[in-house]
């Protein structure tokens, strides 16, 4: 493959709903660049995009697909995201880098949760974005409804460049509202025809809409809209592009993927119309790893070579690394530094990526995507230099991994495989965590949902002949004593020869202080209990708090007061006080009112106004309590307590309360007594484990 300057490149992000077609755009342009001999169909699981064993058995997108296309002197990095809410990790690392968002609209289901949510994205990051209404050869699409709702939900910025025109009800072609030219599909390609009569005011007054907007690109054009001169096609053309750049002009672009209309001229549009990464990106802002300093690096071939690392493919054949070049060239003898880890690498062979395709290629410039294979200490994030100009980019800004599930073999002692094989899946995946939960003992994995977990269960069994199940978390409850008992504890074991023999009177009572098991102190007087005593008394209490006897928690804010007792001057010895200490505490612990604490999340539940009443309603009922509200932008944030044992499937709750146009974030807030009716249901169910 040539290589491309950035001033030649297109970085194209394509985003949208689940079964907008994305894929299928992308393989609609393949074929027509003439890199594919046939049309792939996910149906069929034959498309380049979606080449993974778990995207084919599926039929959808799960991870991130570079498709270069060189295309008319220029080169369009697509990068096919997937639509599925789990697996948006993987829109977060192509909006990372890319120039441009380009969102497929099904025309058929008009504007969806997953059409919103790929806006709101690209709006985070501020990328321009462009809109391919696809689908439009069904008979039943309302063109003039679509732009109307694209507006409503997006605002003005929304300009469509051409009207659909259609014969017997089916879509045939589209007028260029630019040119004021009719186009038809035929077999052979597209052919110019006659704007259709109908059409003629409709396309006049879109025309005149394009010339208003590429007016207010610049000062001189305006006055020429106001003499009520008519621009020419080149300051049309670049109007456009500085409206997209700007973001106050997102561009309409009609056609149907599997029927391959369309696509050719989106791919024109995007070298036309959309600035190229130089200037797109024209600088990063970079932190200099020495100096600690912010850099603005220019997307310059002549600088020094800096590269991004925004996605890692790691299977069973070894690592592949997957870059963006920021600054300077990357060649095959570059002296690789990853200023992150503070380590040098070697580069074996330059990529470029298509699917699973690797292509061999000397060298990429800056604003290229390309891929370096077997990098040892790289991972997705870091960033690849050389020592003498270190730089650090800014990271990827990850959704955090709320739904959490316990995990267990199949097959007993496999418990080691587990973190081996997960371990692998991490190189890939930030939006995957995994622990050994140091207090319940249980293997947790979290991620985005429970469609991204099953991919993992079964990558698990097909990489590594691993098979496992998923359990309910271990919801981490403490024990606590709401009251007082004073009681004496005993331990007397005679056997033959030298006894054992202790005896104290303890004082419990709460301490005030959740955040520690427990206090010990002594207020022993006349040395009843020796000294020499007192730390193994504080051991027994220490080791009884490990489980308490309600239901084998943790016990927190305990205080024990040492009173008096009894040693023998010969059988007493640090073991027997400190199982004196535990027969006492066992003997306080139910007249001291005991209760179960649970844990309580702080939360912040961002939605649409629409939804506000429901999720309100949802905490409510799920024991938590609403602490305020704020409203940003055209959505509620609601701040709410609710105990942890109702939010561990949350994920999965607001989603489907809000089809996916709701997000939340928590975090640990406190320890709260439990109810009643909770106190029982632990109770119960710790005794059938």
């Amino acid at each position: 493959m040539k290589s491309y300057g950035a001033e030649a490149i297109r970085n194209v992000a394509i985003l949208g709903h689940t079964g907008s077609g994305k894929t299928t755009i992308v393989e609609s342009a393949l074929n027509i660049a003439g890199l594919t001999s046939r049309f792939g169909r996910v149906e069929d699981g034959n498309t380049v995009s979606d080449h993974d064993a778990e995207e084919i058995r599926r039929k959808i997108s799960i991870g991130a697909s570079m498709i270069p296309i060189e295309w008319k002197d220029g080169k369009i990095n697509f990068i096919d995201t997937p639509g599925f809410f789990d697996f948006y990790g993987e829109v977060h690392q192509a909006l990372r880098v890319a120039d441009i968002a380009l969102i497929v609209v099904n025309a058929k289901s008009g504007v969806e949760v997953g059409t919103e949510k790929a806006w709101e994205l690209a709006e985070a990051v501020g990328l321009p974005k462009m809109i391919f209404l696809n689908n439009m050869d069904d008979e039943n699409v309302d063109f003039d409804k679509l732009i109307e709702q694209l507006k409503e939900k997006f605002g003005k910025c929304i300009a469509p460049l051409q009207l659909p025109i259609k014969e017997g009800g089916k879509f045939v072609g589209y007028v260029n509202a630019i040119k004021k030219e009719g186009r038809k599909y035929t077999a052979g390609g597209v052919e110019t025809c006659a704007v259709p009569a109908d059409l003629e005011d409709e396309v006049n007054k879109v025309h005149h809409m394009i010339e208003e907007a590429v007016a207010e690109t610049d000062d001189d054009l305006m006055e020429k809209f106001f003499m009520e001169e008519p621009f020419t096609r080149d300051e049309i053309y670049t109007g456009i592009g500085k409206g997209i750049a700007s973001a106050e002009t997102t561009p309409v672009i009609l056609g149907s993927a599997v029927q391959s209309m369309g696509v050719g001229v989106l791919m024109d549009n995007i070298k036309d119309f959309c600035p190229p990464s130089s200037e797109l990106t024209a600088e990063i802002v970079a932190t200099d790893a020495k100096s600690g300093e912010e850099v603005k690096l220019p997307c310059k071939e002549d600088g020094p070579p800096v590269a991004f690392v925004f996605k890692t493919i790691a299977d069973n054949f070894g690592k592949l690394s997957i870059f963006r070049v920021y600054s300077g060239v990357f060649k095959k003898e570059t002296p690789l530094y990853n200023s992150n880890k503070e380590q040098s690498e070697k580069i074996a062979q330059l990529f470029v990526i298509r699917g699973k395709e690797q292509i061999p290629v000397n060298e990429l410039k800056a604003g290229d995507i390309g891929a370096i294979a077997k990098l040892q200490h790289t991972s997705t994030g870091d960033t690849l230099c050389t020592k003498e100009n270190a730089y650090i980019l800014p990271p990827v800004n990850f959704p955090a991994p709320l739904y959490a599930q316990g995990v267990v073999p199949k097959n007993k002692g496999d418990e080691d495989k587990i973190s081996q094989a997960v371990a692998r899946f991490l190189e890939e995946d930030k939006t995957l965590s995994f622990k050994v939960d140091p207090e319940t003992k249980q293997i947790v994995i979290s991620g985005l949902g429970d469609n991204h977990l099953d991919v993992i269960k079964s990558k698990m069994a097909a990489r590594n002949k691993l098979e496992v199940e998923f359990m309910p978390l271990i919801v981490p409850y403490r024990e606590m004593i709401k009251g007082k008992a004073e009681v004496e504890g005993t331990h007397k074991k005679q056997s033959g020869g030298a006894g054992q023999f202790g005896k104290v009177k303890i004082l419990f009572e709460p301490s005030g202080d959740l955040s520690k098991a427990y206090e010990f102190e002594s207020k022993v007087v006349g040395g009843s209990v020796g000294r020499n005593f007192w730390p193994a008394v504080e051991k027994g209490i220490a080791e009884s708090c490990k489980a308490g006897p309600l239901a084998g928690y943790p016990v927190v804010g305990l205080k024990a007061t040492l009173l008096d007792g009894k040693e023998h001057a010969v059988d007493s010895n640090e073991l027997s006080f400190s199982l004196a200490a535990t027969i006492a505490f066992k003997e306080a612990f139910p007249k001291a009112k005991p209760v179960i604490l649970e844990p309580i999340m702080k939360t912040e539940i961002t939605v649409p106004d629409d939804y506000t009443g429901d999720i309100m309603g949802d905490i409510n009922k799920k024991g938590g309590r609403v602490l305020g509200m704020a409203k940003v932008g055209a959505k509620q944030v609601i701040s709410a307590q609710v105990p942890y044992a109702k939010m561990t499937t949350y994920s999965i709750d607001l989603r489907s309360m809000t089809q996916g146009r709701g997000e939340y974030t928590m975090e640990f807030d406190s320890y709260e007594e439990a109810s009643n009716e909770t106190m029982e249901k632990v109770i119960e169910a710790r005794k059938g484990a």
